[in-house]
């Protein structure tokens, strides 16, 4: 039976929840939000994909990190068997070119196994392969395939990418801030979905000094986190989040400021569903070598309370 003080409970912690995800589906299901964290593991590993083709400065070696020993890479460049020749293929290309990748469909499926399809759609923009040093631009289709590991991000098994068309874009923008943002970002939603609890990850992208400012509090170390993961977030036995409205400010690679809003549902120990909305500001800094950007603050706006999902 559902109690008032429940639902109290829930409704409390949940605007900590909500600091991290696109509107999300008045049809989502249980299971759908019961699955949400690996969804984000899978999204925080396609956007670290594009990394070395970004800032080849940063390494190859945080590229072969998302994929499995026997990955499988197919694009128009040929095909790949392992990470031992995709790393070969990858390295032959010129370091002078300026790639740019912007995603604009991408759908995650959770299969009965654990695994994650992830299919996505995204116009690939190209200075330097054109003898004329015009801009190359291209419509491409991903279809991946992600395997769970033995930490919580999965592993590419395959991907192959395919031609769609070319694009009508005509002026080369950069993208590896929003990739790279949009990296952490997932990869701190799969951190505080997963049901295990376990804070440990988030030192890998918590910068020194961090300030997590949420309505409740602020959190300014890890034990801090750690605590208010395994204690108050605890309230909703399970938590997804949409992200929408994303914009990104950079005017070097160092400093990444995002803004972004949350479409949240939560279930309650007791079943109950719950849904929120919420404005996000983050400031990030970031080192080309590492994998993942660093969360230097975030601030938190409730726009919609955190309230029982209206029938």
């Amino acid at each position: 039976m559902t109690t008032r003080k429940s639902i109290k409970t829930a409704l409390a912690v949940a605007v900590i929840l909500a600091s991290a995800s696109p509107a999300f589906s008045a049809d989502m299901t249980e299971q759908d939000i019961r699955n949400g964290y690996k969804e984000h593991a899978a999204k925080a590993q396609f956007y670290r994909w594009y990394q070395y083709y970004e800032r080849s400065e940063g390494g190859v070696e945080n590229a072969v990190d998302i994929l499995s020993s026997d990955v499988r890479v197919k694009s128009t460049l040929g095909e790949a068997k392992g990470t031992d020749a995709y790393r070969k293929r990858v390295l032959q290309l010129p370091t002078t070119w300026k790639n740019a990748h912007f995603v604009n469909n991408i759908e995650t499926t959770v299969e009965d196994d654990g695994s994650v399809s992830l299919n996505a759609e995204i116009t690939y923009l190209n200075e330097g392969a054109n003898e004329d040093g015009s801009l190359r631009a291209a419509d491409l289709k991903y279809t991946t395939k992600l395997a769970p590991s033995d930490v919580l991000l999965p592993k590419f098994t395959s991907i192959e990418i395919d031609l769609d068309k070319m694009s009508d874009v005509k002026v080369y923008k950069d993208a590896y801030a929003t990739n790279r943002a949009l990296s952490v970002v997932h990869y701190w939603l799969a951190i505080i979905e997963d049901p295990a609890r376990d804070a440990e990850p988030a030192k890998e992208f918590l910068a020194d000094g961090f300030a997590l400012n949420f309505s409740s509090g602020t959190i300014m170390d890890f034990d801090g986190l750690a605590a208010w993961l395994t204690g108050p977030a605890a309230a909703v036995s399970a938590s997804s989040h949409t992200l929408k409205n994303f914009s990104v400010r950079s005017e070097d690679d160092e400093n990444i400021e995002i803004t972004f809003g949350f479409d949240w549902q939560g279930i309650t120990p007791d079943g109950t569903r719950l849904e929120a909305e919420t404005l996000h500001n983050w400031t990030l800094t970031n080192d080309v070598t590492e994998r993942f950007a660093r969360i230097k603050s975030v601030d938190v706006e409730i726009i919609k309370p955190f309230q029982p999902v209206s029938k």
